[in-house]
């Protein structure tokens, strides 16, 4: 299962009230509305460095103390004023906004700068499959960006026959067990090390065994990447050694 965002959320629930605290000896002097933009930028640096989940909670709890402090009567969840009653309203609305376009751009710049990460992964093993003179090279490079890819606790490679029926990482990034369809998106990798085949000229060359890191989920992006890592490494072997065929 993905890990619970322990800080994101703790920045959420505690950033609105530090922030009320430091402000609570204007009241009076310094404008409610000043007040709720001040939240409101809180509510933005939660939702930039954490997940929308976050940043909505955040939003919540701004308005929250918002009321609780700064609108009349004081320390209460009434509001008297219609104008007070305007403002939190307008808080807790602009900061669920704010945070979800917030969220939004930060996953689109992760995507961003994943992807440019995958894409020099391949390039890498692409270039070096095509100017290394040992097959090994090629084998330990492509399970060294393996397990940094996929984060994982051990990775090795085996030649020829297979043995056994581990599950599988198929090249659509999906995994099987079984069979059956495994829940990567939400589980993680299977306990049992996981099999990545490897082909060259239409035949067998060997795999790749994978033991994934316990808490850890990786991307189905990730995933496909990892399939084209497999196969320029058999492009690799198909040319530099030809390994003996599975029987």
């Amino acid at each position: 299962m993905r890990p619970i965002p322990t800080v994101p959320v703790l920045a959420a629930l505690l950033g609105p009230l530090a922030l009320c605290a430091l402000l609570l000896p204007t009241r009076g002097h310094f404008a409610n509305t000043n007040v709720a933009l001040l939240l409101v930028a809180v509510v933005v640096a939660v939702a930039i460095s954490g997940r929308q989940l976050a940043g909505a909670l955040a939003a919540v709890t701004a308005a929250l103390w918002f009321d609780f402090f700064f609108t009349r009567p004081y320390q209460t969840v009434d509001i008297s004023k219609s104008a007070d009653l305007v403002t939190a309203g307008l808080l807790l609305a602009v900061g669920l906004t704010v945070s979800q376009l917030a969220a939004r751009a930060r996953h689109y710049r992760m995507v961003a700068i994943t992807g440019a990460d995958h894409l020099s992964r391949v390039r890498g093993a692409a270039v070096l499959a095509r100017s290394a003179n040992s097959a090994l090279t090629v084998v330990d490079h492509v399970r060294a960006q393996l397990t940094d890819l996929l984060q994982l606790s051990e990775c090795s490679f085996e030649y020829g026959s297979l043995l056994g029926h581990p599950p599988r990482l198929e090249a659509d990034g999906s995994i099987s067990v079984g069979g059956q369809p495994w829940d990567t998106d939400r589980l993680g990798l299977p306990p049992e090390a996981v099999e990545l085949r490897i082909f060259g000229t239409g035949k067998y060359l060997g795999r790749f065994m994978l033991t994934g890191t316990p808490g850890t989920v990786p991307s189905h992006q990730a995933r496909l990447v990892a399939t084209t890592l497999a196969d320029q490494a058999g492009a690799a072997l198909d040319s530099l050694q030809r390994p003996v065929k599975a029987a």
